[in-house]
């Protein structure tokens, strides 16, 4: 016995073959990696609040968090002599650690994107219409969307990273920010070749289904 062919948007009326069945609930395989993603989001969330105290405390003048800061911010070269401990609070270093609390922002926005979207995408809908809460993206989201906004996600962090080097030019060598832009360079014409991409894709999908 054959049944018809579902249309999509329609409410599928006859049951999966055994085969198909299994391929297409292996996609619930994908569900400890997001949640392993949450994981990934609270260590950042407790990275940030870390960061953000010994920014305050640095900020009272408690000498221990200043080091701690100017460890964390100044790149190790090595066969250099080990820099001086500072005793106070610069305007570079405030600058590069709140750089350091937006590009950790950014890698946790770049993480809520990947974990609702691919989620919604690849493995089942979270039912968020109506929703006052959901993401405006999210309505229209699918996995050439969610490409195109990952790129420019990580165009954002490459940026902030990008910019902690030139900031703290003094300390790097040439062929170290060279390279950094060049990657920066490289990640930007990947996101624009996703873009045009999809943009050229976008007629196609149109024409494949009209009603929409």
């Amino acid at each position: 016995m054959s049944f018809p062919p579902s249309h999509a948007g329609l409410p599928r009326t006859e049951p999966l073959r055994p085969l198909p069945k299994l391929i297409f609930m292996s996609r619930w395989l994908q569900l400890p990696l997001y949640l392993g993603l949450i994981v990934a989001q609270a260590v950042y969330v407790y990275h940030f609040w870390v960061e953000l105290v010994h920014l305050i405390e640095a900020a009272f003048g408690n000498e221990h968090a200043i080091a701690m800061l100017a460890e964390a911010v100044m790149p190790v070269v090595p066969g250099a002599a080990p820099a001086a401990v500072p005793t106070k609070l610069t305007e570079t270093t405030i600058m590069l650690v709140v750089l350091g609390l937006i590009d950790v922002v950014m890698i946790s926005n770049l993480l809520i994107m990947v974990i609702v979207g691919g989620y919604e995408t690849f493995v089942s809908r979270l039912h968020l219409e109506g929703h006052p809460d959901q993401p405006e993206w999210l309505s229209h989201v699918n996995a050439s969307v969610l490409k195109v906004k990952l790129g420019t996600a990580i165009i954002g962090i490459s940026s902030i990273h990008l910019l902690k080097t030139f900031i703290n030019a003094a300390h790097y060598d040439a062929k170290t920010i060279l390279a950094q832009t060049g990657i920066h360079l490289a990640f930007l014409l990947s996101a624009m070749a996703i873009a045009y991409c999809d943009r050229l894709m976008a007629p196609m999908l149109s024409q494949d289904h009209p009603g929409h």
